[in-house]
């Protein structure tokens, strides 16, 4: 354990001069020396200051439902490790390998939405008002560092269990930047909170995030749902006697983990790496844990950005018999925040829109 402590410490000055570049470069935008592009369309960033984990994918996802239904939305991500390039708008032919996991997610869950990647933000947005001229909010996912754009918005989330205050800039944290980047945001949300997280707790974060008088602050934990068969998408019951087998390739599993060892005491994880594309021989492995395990009534579940890369193996999925669960989840706001949350955002759009002429009717 020292050894790994010592070693963590080499890295420190590495994180200072990562840290250093990217104060130059936020220092740069701030004073108009690189310029940053503004678009008449509202646009609303969802990121965070840390490298992934945070929960922002249920988030733009209460975004998407909080818009969908008046205005007409489009998602705009970069596609993180799909296998193509460039501008794309997703169709029916669209997968996770053509456009990335995340925004395949969206695809499906909303298909009454826009969703389009793009690597360079600022050519992507142009060519999908380009195409879309109707398009009336622009959600950017995981767009927060990426500064050639200036949103309307920016919300930036922070883990409750890797609060920003108490990160450091990689590598020997998990920071994109220097902390004081959260003075960008316009809405601040704490992540995956315990569902009963107390006023007092919620007082004392608060002062250590320390928000600016311009910042809202919020807390949202995360809700998981009914489970369902990824391919019949039949719901799936977990009951107390079952085994169950989390495959899954995100950032932090353990939110899911310890849900799952709340309704059952046989949770066993088989990790992969985040945005993991999985093959062949991974659906063997699957089989083979899954066979190892003990009891008689076994379950594989998955994370819905999961079961979109896994959906490519559908057909080795059922030539193989492998069934496999998906655990949907979302999140809600704590404390009654939610009314006070989407008024902030209902407010910013409606003022930046062309209500009578743009509403959906």
């Amino acid at each position: 354990m020292k050894v790994l402590q010592y070693f963590k410490f080499l890295l420190y000055p590495f994180s200072l001069l990562y840290g250093m570049i990217m104060w130059i470069r936020n220092r740069l935008y701030d004073n108009g020396v690189l310029t940053a592009v503004e678009f008449d369309v509202p646009t609303i960033a969802v990121g965070n200051l840390s490298v992934g984990g945070t929960g922002k994918t249920p988030h733009v996802e209460y975004l998407i439902r909080l818009l969908k239904d008046t205005y007409r939305v489009a998602t705009l991500s970069r596609g993180y490790n799909r296998r193509t390039s460039g501008y794309i708008l997703a169709n029916a032919q669209s997968t996770a390998a053509h456009i990335g996991d995340e925004p395949m997610q969206f695809h499906e869950k909303f298909p009454d939405i826009t969703v389009c990647v793009g690597e360079e933000r600022m050519l992507a947005i142009p060519q999908l008002l380009g195409e879309l001229p109707e398009t009336q909010v622009v959600l950017l996912d995981d767009a927060f560092q990426h500064r050639s754009i200036k949103p309307g918005m920016n919300v930036m989330i922070t883990d409750y269990n890797r609060l920003f205050t108490r990160d450091h800039v990689v590598p020997f944290g998990r920071l994109r930047e220097d902390r004081k980047g959260y003075h960008r945001a316009d809405c601040i949300i704490v992540s995956k909170c315990p569902p009963g997280l107390s006023i007092a707790e919620k007082a004392s974060i608060t002062q250590e995030i320390n928000p600016l008088p311009h910042q809202q602050l919020f807390f949202t934990t995360l809700q998981y749902g009914t489970p369902y068969d990824m391919i019949t998408h039949e719901p799936v019951t977990i009951t107390a006697g079952k085994t169950i087998l989390l495959v899954c390739g995100i950032a932090r599993p353990e939110p899911l983990v310890q849900y799952l060892k709340e309704q059952n005491d046989n949770v066993f994880l088989l990790s992969f790496p985040d945005h993991y594309y999985y093959m062949d021989s991974d659906l063997e492995k699957i089989k083979k844990e899954l066979e190892a395990l003990p009891g008689n009534e076994k379950l594989v579940i998955t994370t819905e950005k999961d079961a979109v890369r896994l959906h490519l193996l559908k057909e080795a999925m059922q030539t193989k018999n492998l069934s496999i669960a998906v655990m949907p989840v979302e999140i809600a706001f704590l404390f009654g925040e939610d009314i006070s949350f989407n008024n902030f955002i209902l407010d910013y759009v409606v003022r930046n829109t062309n209500t009578i002429e743009g509403s959906i009717a």
